[in-house]
């Protein structure tokens, strides 16, 4: 079965190679709204199927993300311009969608290398400092490796108390979302936006004041609440599940092949030879092709030094990311017309949505896009999310990191931040979710955990935007 879906995969991939020297630009405004039913099907199927068919969703969404992929390659094939689809699809694949995939893996396999033994006992104090913790490392190693890393100790410290959902709920806001706000290391949406050319530094600099007003004040809310759980009579049970033990790390070494990762990003992003070369007409940047060479060699080394027990006892399996590979497959296949009819503006057929973030003027409306980006990645995904408003925003990297730079950073927090918004909203959402369940955790359902991240990221986020985007 997996042969079949990696077939089915390679033929999404590589239908539209001949032709490439022939390629034009896709224009947007030539294009009609059924153009983005494959994209819309793709987002719909991601945040659906799972939860009305998990079992068939489970052992086929590689055939459901390829289904979605052909159902935009072949009437364009039969119907319009192979050679225009052609070019398409090979500049999201090799300026996108490969990059993004390796960095991802290398973060995935170098974090889940490296486990915590021991046991904590889980105070309100001990709990706030592991999120806090969390938050911290999630721009650095990202919110999946962050969350990987991070989530076992936390549950295992708290393994003696009635109470503990609540916790994970906060840790799936802080350190799986809202903490990977400051690089493009933390969170998928920054790195595509850094793809496309934003600086690496750039989100440091411009949404930081943002990013540590929603952290901090969650973990004071997250305090709060935990004290609150922690003071009641009957909240730890009777004996404590886990023996006590030292804290100790297995798998160090990875942590210098995690700055290794960031060294080559970092690498990418600063060292600019103009050096550039082409392969079956795809343009490839020196810095950026040695950049992913780097990655895999650090992705592969880490697979040969770490010590078995070490994966072992993260539960490491390769599911997780071969489930985002083939989704993201899908994705950036079926996002190529969306982005040509959003970069045609006005003239395309999403004018309106242009006119909802626009005001008479022709200026940004920051709120808007803060709360537009937002709502949709907290149901579709924050990084295709961003890719969308990004591209309404014009997508000129140089005039987004300066005069609309205020633009940039709402939908930049809006991606990032209301991703924790529902299950579906980030990958490590769901991952951090099986987890806690796995062991033994009983976690809110779907509606259950909205209710939470509406009664506290709502409000937050409408202060959010009085203080930061008005």
């Amino acid at each position: 079965m997996r042969i079949k879906n990696n077939a089915c995969a390679l033929l999404c991939l590589l239908a539209l190679l001949p032709g490439l020297a022939h390629a034009s630009a896709i224009d947007g405004s030539q294009l009609s709204v059924w153009w983005g039913v494959p994209f819309a099907g793709m987002l719909l199927s991601i945040a659906c199927v799972p939860l009305l068919a998990p079992q068939f969703w489970h052992h086929h969404f590689g055939k459901v993300a390829c289904g979605w992929s052909l159902a935009f390659l072949l009437p364009w094939i039969v119907f319009l311009s192979p050679a225009t689809a052609a070019a398409g699809m090979m500049h999201a694949l090799t300026d996108e969608y490969i990059p993004f995939i390796i960095l991802l893996t290398a973060l995935f396999v170098v974090a889940g290398g490296i486990c915590v033994r021991g046991n904590l006992h889980g105070t309100p104090l001990l709990n706030t400092g592991l999120l806090l913790l969390g938050t911290l490392l999630a721009s650095v190693m990202g919110t999946t490796g962050a969350s990987m890393l991070m989530i076992r100790p936390l549950i295992r410290a708290n393994d003696n108390r009635k109470h503990v959902a609540h916790i994970v709920v906060f840790f799936i806001f802080l350190v799986s979302n809202m903490g990977g706000s400051l690089t493009p290391l933390g969170d998928p949406p920054l790195f595509l936006g850094f793809l496309k050319g934003i600086d690496f530094f750039w989100t440091m600099q411009n949404i930081f004041s943002e990013t540590l007003f929603v952290c901090s004040a969650l973990l004071a809310i997250f305090y709060l609440l935990d004290r609150r759980y922690y003071k009641l009579g009957n909240e730890k049970l009777p004996q404590d599940p886990t023996p006590d033990s030292a804290i100790r790390l297995e798998g160090k070494a990875n942590f210098l092949l995690l700055a290794a990762t960031i060294g080559a990003v970092l690498m990418s992003g600063l060292w600019k030879p103009g050096v550039s070369f082409s392969v079956l007409g795809a343009h490839f940047d020196l810095q950026n092709a040695i950049r992913d060479l780097l990655l895999v060699a650090i992705t592969l080394a880490s697979l040969a030094i770490t010590p078995k027990s070490a994966r072992e006892g993260n539960d490491f399996s390769w599911g997780p990311m071969q489930e985002v590979a083939k989704l993201f497959a899908g994705i950036f296949i079926t996002i190529i017309p969306v982005i040509a009819m959003l970069r045609a503006g006005e003239a395309g057929v999403f004018a309106a949505v242009v006119h909802a973030v626009t005001d008479g003027h022709g200026q940004p409306i920051n709120a808007m896009y803060f709360w537009a980006t937002g709502l949709l990645s907290a149901f579709l995904d924050n990084a295709p999310t961003y890719l969308v408003f990004f591209n309404i925003a014009g997508g000129d990297v140089r005039h987004l990191m300066t005069t609309w730079g205020s633009t940039l950073a709402a939908i930049s927090c809006g991606a990032v931040f209301m991703g924790a918004g529902s299950y579906i909203g980030n990958a490590p959402n769901m991952m951090v979710k099986a987890i806690a369940e796995d062991r033994g955790v009983r976690m809110p359902s779907f509606f259950g955990y909205m209710a939470w991240s509406a009664g506290v990221l709502l409000p937050l986020f409408a202060l959010t935007t009085l203080i930061f985007f008005r």
